[in-house]
């Protein structure tokens, strides 16, 4: 499409119906979208569900791996995936600024329609609204999605217990660099691309096998380090991690060195920490490591008794760091 959005767009007349026709129904478009409707009809459900809802300002719109669009998609799903749920419907509004290039919108919604229809979980309804020029960024986007969870499984930040194992399903960091990469117009010898990906086959693959798993979490905004203190403040425990342990590309290792982040706050889009019984460790980490999501993954420490809630690591060098909650943020505008 040429041109650009104006506020037409937003006032409920021709152009705003021509908008949601040639831009959102023709790049998302499903049998519940395509009725037209304020709201989706949708089928009875069988089992407890879930709902997660978020929203997304990530700048720049596009980059390396990704756009806005698709981390919309996926950030929604992994949030309902973390509950052991498997996703179902999704649904998205966009937030619009005067004078945003129609083709790049277009891009971003094609991008939002391949990847609901890579992870099967359909955008259903959607909202749009127009504000005026100065008013916005381009394009702000929020979701909610619902799932259902599997009978026998329940996990919750609260769950962990002292003896637990902590496992992580990948390397840490890509996503966290790659924004950052592209925000400053910064190039390395080997390119570093935006994990952003779709966890609930991975999730269900690990439910599956191992339905005691206590807790789920994936580090996004604040890394792995803001996760596990969340878990360790909701479980009233502590935890103890292994540095050599956690999975890192060197081009990573190098590129936080240069940019003066630390890896262990960098966010992550398609990554996922799991505590589960110590017993179901090895058998969780093998299911997880047959996935292709998973292939990089490691347990990487347990949880242990501690009224004062620590995260602790011991360092390559044999030294113990505390992992603190992140002061202030180390990288704005990341999702």
């Amino acid at each position: 499409m040429k041109g650009r959005v104006d506020l037409s767009h937003g006032g409920g007349g021709r152009a705003m119906q021509r908008l949601i026709d040639e831009v959102f129904r023709r790049a998302l478009g499903n049998p519940a979208l395509d009725e037209g409707n304020d709201f989706a009809s949708l089928g009875a459900v069988q089992g407890r569900l879930v709902m997660a809802t978020d929203s997304h300002v990530v700048s720049p719109l596009f980059f390396p791996g990704g756009d806005i669009g698709c981390l919309a998609v996926h950030g929604t799903i992994n949030d309902i995936a973390m509950s052991g749920a498997s996703p179902l419907y999704l649904c998205a509004s966009f937030i619009l600024e005067e004078g945003f290039p129609l083709s790049e919108l277009e891009r971003i919604a094609q991008s939002m329609g391949k990847a609901s229809r890579d992870a099967g979980v359909p955008i259903v309804a959607g909202d749009t609204k127009v504000v005026e020029k100065g008013k916005g960024d381009g394009v702000f986007i929020s979701t909610a999605g619902i799932g259902v969870v599997p009978e026998g499984v329940n996990t919750s930040g609260s769950m962990a217990r002292a003896g637990d194992a902590i496992l992580l399903s990948g390397t840490i960091g890509e996503h966290g660099v790659a924004v950052m990469s592209s925000r400053e117009n910064l190039s390395f010898g080997t390119p570093i691309v935006s994990d952003t990906a779709p966890l609930h086959r991975l999730v269900a693959a690990m439910v599956s096998a191992v339905p005691q798993i206590r807790a789920m979490r994936d580090p996004t905004r604040g890394g792995l380090g803001a996760v596990l203190n969340e878990i360790a403040m909701q479980s009233g425990v502590g935890m103890n991690i292994t540095e050599n342990r956690i999975p890192m590309r060197e081009e990573v290792a190098s590129a936080c060195e240069f940019l003066g982040l630390d890896p262990l706050y960098a966010a992550n889009e398609g990554k996922l920490v799991a505590v589960c019984p110590p017993e179901k460790a090895e058998f969780l980490l093998e299911t997880m490591r047959v996935h292709p999501q998973g292939r990089d993954a490691q347990i990487i420490g347990e949880v242990v008794e501690d009224k004062r809630h620590f995260v602790q690591m011991e360092t390559v060098l044999g030294g113990k760091r505390i992992v603190d909650w992140l002061s202030g943020e180390q990288l704005p505008r990341i999702c």
